[in-house]
């Protein structure tokens, strides 16, 4: 087997779906941090320019599989290490985890990723509040409709009794919802389900806090 190495930030969304991921197939990695604001960003090196051009985290190298975005990285994961499949075989629930995964990871996340808030504050002068606004208007705007959604689809995770890509997905965006103070009483659902899988251990080992580039102050 490949030795696999994730480049990623410790707060990063994108990132903490693919060590979701990662641990729930068991799989060892190296984690290479790319401080995402230390110096500018060192996204924005040469260096890692080299390995992304788009100069954005997750990047995931297996052998001469050099992979960035996290869902292609999650379908290579599930592809190369199928003992756990994050999207189902049955093409029913496939094309739905697939469609719920997307409402979070397309829709959701990247109006709110840092260069977008960085962008909002350098070049459009947003004060801290407006910034704020803006990240809680798009976070309630996207976890209303995934709210109705996950009626007909949850089981006890957000797809029926076993975690799916939602789950990879949903547990970091609540974590940046919470980090911004998004009021998370008007989604019981989202709510229920994030309670039982940070619960797991993969979901645990996983979260921000845990990885070793983490500052809890900063």
């Amino acid at each position: 087997m490949s030795k696999l190495t994730l480049y990623g930030y410790w707060r990063s969304s994108a990132a903490y779906r693919v060590r979701i991921a990662l641990n729930l197939k068991q799989l060892a990695y190296q984690q290479k941090s790319v401080h995402l604001v230390k110096g500018g960003g060192e996204q924005h090196s040469a260096d890692f320019q080299a390995l992304n051009p788009s100069e954005l985290v997750p990047v995931l190298v297996d052998g001469d599989v050099r992979l960035n975005q996290s869902l292609t990285i999650i379908d290579y994961l599930d592809e190369q290490y199928p003992n756990v499949l994050l999207t189902p075989v049955d093409k029913e629930r496939r094309y739905l985890v697939k469609a719920l995964a997307q409402d979070i990871a397309v829709d959701i996340h990247p109006l709110n990723n840092l260069r977008v808030l960085q962008f909002l504050t350098q070049h459009l002068d947003a004060s801290d509040a407006v910034k704020k606004e803006w990240y809680r208007h798009w976070i309630e705007v996207g976890f209303a409709s995934l709210e109705k959604k996950l009626a007909t689809a949850h089981g006890l995770y957000c797809v029926g009794d076993e975690i799916s890509l939602v789950d990879v997905c949903l547990v970091p965006q609540v974590y940046n919802a919470e980090r911004f103070e998004v009021s998370m009483e008007p989604y019981p659902i989202i709510q229920k389900v994030t309670r039982s899988l940070i619960q797991h251990p993969a979901f645990e080992q996983a979260a921000p806090e845990n990885q070793p580039d983490a500052v809890v102050s900063t």
